[in-house]
C-alpha cells in the first residue's frame, strides 16, 4: 500500500495507459481524480471532465483536484496526442493540437500543482514523455518535437523543485498496445491484430508493451521507492531502439 492516504491527479485517464495507472494506484491505496474529455469508462474516485487544450481548465485543474480530494500528492501528466508525418506533411492544426496537449497542458498543470504540493510538504510529478522524444525517429516530426520538449521540461523541473520536496520524473515508452495504437492501424488500412503481432517481432523482449507495463513504472516513479530520483527519463522499451 505505497499510496495509502495519497491523492493523485491523472490526465489522459480514459486511455489504455491512463486506466492502467488508475487501477495501479488505487490498488495501493490512492484516491484518484481523473481528467479526460470523456470519463464514463473510468473507475476514478473523482471525474474532472474537460479539455486540456482549454487554458482555463488546465490552469484550474490542480486546485479542483485539491478541492475534491482534500490534498494533492501526485500528478501524472499522461495525456498525449500523436500526429504522424514529416514537417512538410504537417498542417497548422497538427501543430496547434500537438503543442497544446503534449507541451502546454503539462506545463500549465505543473505550474499550478507545484505551489500546492510545496505548501503540503512535497509530492511527485510523473510526465509521460517518449523514447521518440529522447531519440527522435523518422516521420513523426511533431510528436518527436513535443515529446522532446516535455522530456527537457522534466529535467529542468526535477532540478528546480527538488529542494521543495517535489520530485519530477518522466516515463518514456516506445510502442504500447492501446486502443489508440490499434485505431491508428485501422485508419491506415491495416488489420490491428496482425499489425501488433508483426510489431511484436521487432522487440527484443518479444512483444510491445502492455499498458500495465507502463503503469507499473509510473507507480514506481510516483512512490517513495523512487525517493532519490529527480529529473530522470526512464525508457521502457523492451530493448527496442527507435527505428
Amino acid at each position: 500500500m505505497r499510496f495509502k492516504d495519497k491523492k493523485a491527479l491523472i490526465t489522459g485517464a480514459a486511455g489504455g495507459i491512463g486506466k492502467a495507472i488508475i487501477a495501479r494506484l488505487q490498488a495501493e491505496g490512492a484516491v484518484v481524480a481523473a481528467s479526460d474529455l470523456d470519463l464514463s469508462g473510468t473507475a476514478a474516485d473523482h471525474a474532472l471532465t474537460g479539455d486540456l487544450t482549454n487554458a482555463g481548465y488546465a490552469d484550474a485543474l490542480p486546485q479542483r483536484a485539491l478541492d475534491a480530494m482534500g490534498g494533492l500528492d501526485i500528478l501524472i501528466n499522461n495525456a498525449g496526442i500523436m500526429r504522424r508525418g514529416a514537417v512538410t506533411d504537417s498542417n497548422d492544426e497538427d501543430l496547434r493540437i500537438s503543442l497544446a496537449v503534449n507541451v502546454e497542458a503539462p506545463f500549465r498543470l505543473c505550474r499550478a500543482a507545484i505551489p500546492i504540493m510545496a505548501a503540503g510538504g512535497g509530492g511527485a510529478i510523473v510526465n509521460t514523455a517518449s523514447c521518440w522524444g529522447v531519440h527522435p525517429g523518422p516521420d513523426h516530426a511533431l510528436y518527436c518535437m513535443t515529446k522532446a520538449a516535455i522530456a527537457s521540461l522534466t529535467r529542468c523541473m526535477g532540478r528546480d523543485h527538488a529542494h521543495q520536496g517535489i520530485r519530477v520524473n518522466a516515463v518514456c515508452p516506445n510502442e504500447v498496445d492501446t486502443p489508440m495504437l490499434r485505431t491508428g492501424f485501422e485508419l491506415r488500412g491495416f488489420n490491428p491484430a496482425t499489425a501488433v503481432a508483426e510489431l511484436d517481432k521487432t522487440v527484443p523482449i518479444g512483444r510491445i508493451a502492455q499498458p500495465e507495463d507502463i503503469a507499473d513504472v509510473v507507480a514506481f516513479l510516483a512512490s517513495d521507492d523512487a525517493r532519490y530520483m529527480c529529473g530522470a527519463l526512464v525508457e521502457v522499451n523492451g530493448g527496442k531502439p527507435v527505428g
